[in-house]
């Protein structure tokens, strides 16, 4: 287990409290990153913090400020901001119950691991991990972290649980602005029963070692080989993807059809076919409600 936890406090439920421990349940994957250097000399670009008609300033004369009007700040003390006080900082309290599927996935954010923080918390953190267990249900509270509050789902996740943050309605966008000119049509029956068919062919069990960042593996291919040209230009050749044959309804039958077959189809799924009836006139599609958590 790491040596540090990220948070520490309570979890409470009516006047049952539980002293528990959370972890960041992710980490960053092996991604290439580059600096930014200055190309006469080699040398990496440093950036310096300045003030205007002052020039570079030490760190310990920096403050953080809130502009309340144009150029006017108020000045706060990190130990002022420190000082705020907010239950939720040390308790998150399990005030609401659902369903998992109430919450729509675009609202989840972070996930984290709990864990009991010592043995006398373990009897209570295990008689929620089973009641949420046998319930079915996801407990929702706030929680303080690193100078936001956040709503929190919790859930059972094997011997322990898992807390993920979740993003507020108003992080989040309308998807009806986006889908509103998708059009309202039925889909052709005999190419929805092969889409569903392709679709059971591939259905598996999710295995997340499957899956590599295939774009970082490129690019570490791409600095050696620069490295051994000795600094000759590498452009990679582009993929047109092949030559694609005019856009009709047939062609994604094809297509279809010979992705059941496991070969590659060249055909572009069509719009609509031009004996097909006209398209009725576009209506707004309405999104499923989101629900606030």
């Amino acid at each position: 287990m790491p040596a540090r936890a990220y948070w520490q406090g309570q979890i409470r439920l009516a006047l049952v409290s539980i002293p528990v421990e959370i972890y960041s349940a992710t980490r960053s994957g092996a991604t290439v990153s580059f600096k930014q250097i200055h190309e006469p000399s080699g040398k990496p670009i440093h950036y310096e913090k300045v003030v205007t008609g002052i020039g570079p300033v030490d760190t310990d004369e920096i403050m953080k400020g809130f502009e309340v009007s144009k150029g006017e700040f108020v000045l706060l003390e990190q130990d002022e901001i420190d000082a705020v006080k907010l239950e939720s900082k040390k308790t998150l309290e399990l005030t609401q119950f659902v369903d998992a599927s109430e919450i729509d996935v675009i609202y989840y954010e972070k996930p984290y691991f709990v864990v009991p923080a010592d043995d006398l918390a373990e009897e209570a953190f295990i008689v929620l991990r089973e009641a949420l267990k046998r319930s079915k249900k996801v407990g929702l509270g706030q929680l303080a972290l690193r100078g936001r509050e956040y709503v929190v789902s919790l859930k059972p996740c094997g011997r322990g649980m898992v807390l993920e943050t979740l993003r507020y309605a108003d992080e989040v966008n309308k998807a009806q602005s986006y889908f509103r000119e998708i059009p309202d049509d039925k889909p052709d029956p005999d190419l929805l029963d092969l889409a569903q068919a392709l679709i059971d062919k591939k259905t598996g069990a999710f295995d997340p070692q499957e899956f590599h960042d295939r774009y970082v593996d490129a690019l570490k291919d791409l600095i050696e080989r620069k490295r051994k040209a000795k600094g000759r230009k590498i452009i990679e050749e582009k993929d047109e993807g092949g030559g694609r044959s005019g856009s009709n309804v047939v062609d994604l039958m094809a297509a279809l059809k010979k992705s059941m077959e496991g070969g590659r189809a060249d055909a572009a799924p069509a719009k609509t076919a031009p004996s097909r009836k006209p398209a009725a006139k576009k209506s707004a599609t309405k999104a499923p409600a989101k629900k606030r958590a």
